[in-house]
């Protein structure tokens, strides 16, 4: 089954391009667009694509509020938001994510960038832009020392080792690279991965990397 994509963007020549570079694909389809986030927001809920991408700047309604109103719909199988960007400094950063965007792409990404973010986040996995991660973690820790962050979670939930693996997750690292890190086998850290996200209620990579730095588990430097 192709993975199906809905392109979000106020400017028609980013809407046509990443669209024709996305039909392109054998194993993607593109379902249609729209020109700002309240087409957006119907589209989505008329379509049920795999993967919406998400301009964060647009009219009439802004891509963060479209993401959150199609986030909200809790569909079944689930929408996956990925949002786009010319900036890699975006205020928009953390709350996305904390709704539950799978992750961010600047649009002057590589070609081949685009079409893997889109299998990436098909897949159920967060991508996020390392200028962005970044920044992200760099916001956090702003967040910790100047405002009352979230109640911390139950860490000692974990086991030693399920909190070995979220803070290598936190820190960028994929399934394999873990398994190579921890001499392990790449199922095994799945395993661990899916265990983790469950004790501690998180959707995806992304809100672990936001929990993981917030929660101290993780210090920047």
């Amino acid at each position: 089954m192709a993975i199906t994509v809905l392109i979000a963007d106020d400017q028609a020549m980013v809407r046509q391009g990443f669209g024709a570079l996305l039909a392109a694909q054998p194993d993607i389809s593109v379902v249609g667009d729209a020109a700002n986030g309240k087409v957006a927001v119907a589209e989505a809920k008329r379509l049920r694509p795999d993967v919406v991408l998400m301009d964060v700047r647009m009219p009439e309604m802004n891509g963060l509020d479209a993401a959150r109103a199609i986030l909200a719909g809790h569909f079944d199988p689930p929408i996956r938001v990925l949002m786009l960007t010319t900036f890699d400094i975006d205020d928009y950063v953390y709350e996305a994510l904390s709704i539950g965007a799978s992750g961010f792409l600047l649009k002057d990404a590589p070609a081949d960038e685009l079409v893997r973010a889109v299998r990436v986040v098909a897949d159920g996995q967060a991508l996020l832009a390392p200028t962005i991660t970044r920044r992200l973690i760099a916001d956090v820790t702003k967040r910790r020392t100047t405002i009352r962050t979230r109640e911390t979670p139950e860490l000692s939930a974990l086991t030693p080792r399920e909190r070995e693996v979220l803070e290598l997750v936190a820190k960028g690292l994929s399934n394999t690279e873990i398994a190579d890190a921890l001499f392990v086998a790449e199922q095994t850290v799945k395993t661990h991965v899916s265990k983790v996200f469950s004790k501690l209620n998180l959707r995806d990579r992304a809100q672990a990397v936001v929990l993981a730095y917030e929660s101290g588990l993780v210090v920047p430097g």
